[in-house]
């Protein structure tokens, strides 16, 4: 790319867009968010409408969404469908404003999840595995990935990188936040018997990997936002308990999740899936923090 680096990224006020704004300006980006607050650098969804991508526009990030596991809302059809919406509509948009800029992006960076994948104690998945839909979130990540798809003449111009995320584990927000404090009291401890999969990510590898691939040119198509090494969620707990120098062998059992978030939104802690990055291990990208223990020791350090 030549001329200004210029990221337009939705979702740039949360957990995960926040961290990702501050590590682009540090590389030098500029950045313009998409946002219902007014304020230097954003835009609004109205005027970004009306008006088109931002003038130098390199690339659009979208990671807008409602947040699934907001406990403080009942899982009811009408929070589904902002969920479903605030994902689908937002990408959507951002696809039909790339392809009616006469002046294309360079690339275009969505996010999805591992919900794509059916959960299984034994099954390897990778990013070739075949997606079916069987429940809301896989029908979900499907017209999710399917609403950042381009009009034919615009992808010649502009690559398309969807990444599958796993767990974001990162101190500031995602599920870190909402456990800390139990595990800090030593009362944590895994899910049901801790057998299922967890697939999970440290944020600054998530943030890396977006980075990623903004920059490399090669990269397309879909991509596991998944450590390298799998863990289940009982290693997870082990090695949270461990780097709190706390203990972690109180069982949640999955009964109290159904009741809590309803069984079709628990089914994303009570079941799992052994997700594997072998096409975005062999795009080049590395990792800062590739297994659970690593990543826990970091998270608590600060």
């Amino acid at each position: 790319m030549t001329g200004p680096l210029n990221v337009l990224v939705g979702g740039g006020t949360g957990f995960i867009g926040s961290v990702l704004c501050n590590a682009l300006k540090t590389k030098g980006y500029g950045v313009t968010v998409i946002s219902r607050m007014p304020g230097p650098q954003r835009i609004s969804w109205n005027e970004l409408l009306s008006k088109g991508l931002p003038k130098d526009t390199t690339a659009v990030v979208n990671l807008a969404g409602q947040n699934v596991m907001d406990i403080s809302r009942r899982w009811t059809h009408g929070f589904k469908q902002n969920v479903y919406n605030s994902r689908i509509n937002t990408t959507k948009s951002l696809a039909k404003l790339i392809d009616e800029a006469s002046v294309k992006p360079s690339v275009f960076v969505t996010m999805s999840g591992v919900g794509a994948y059916k959960p299984d104690t034994s099954k390897e998945y990778d990013e070739n595995s075949c997606i079916v839909e069987f429940d809301f979130f896989s029908k979900l990540c499907k017209d999710w990935e399917r609403a950042a798809a381009l009009k034919l003449e615009s992808q010649s111009s502009c690559r398309i990188v969807t990444i599958r995320s796993g767990v974001v584990l990162g101190r500031t927000g995602g599920m870190i936040r909402q456990l800390y404090l139990p595990f800090y009291l030593g009362l944590g401890g895994p899910v049901g018997d801790g057998s299922q999969y967890m697939p999970w990510i440290h944020i600054d590898d998530l943030i890396s990997l977006i980075i990623f691939a903004i920059q490399k040119p090669t990269v397309e198509g879909v991509l596991n936002g998944v450590a390298p090494y799998p863990c289940t969620n009982k290693d997870f707990s082990n090695a949270f308990g461990k780097a709190l120098h706390r203990p972690a062998f109180i069982p949640l059992p999955s009964f109290v999740l159904n009741l809590l978030l309803n069984k079709e939104r628990a089914v994303m802690m009570t079941e799992g899936q052994k997700v594997l990055p072998k096409k975005t291990i062999a795009a080049g990208f590395k990792y800062q923090y590739p297994d659970i223990e690593r990543a826990c020791k970091e998270i608590v350090s600060h």
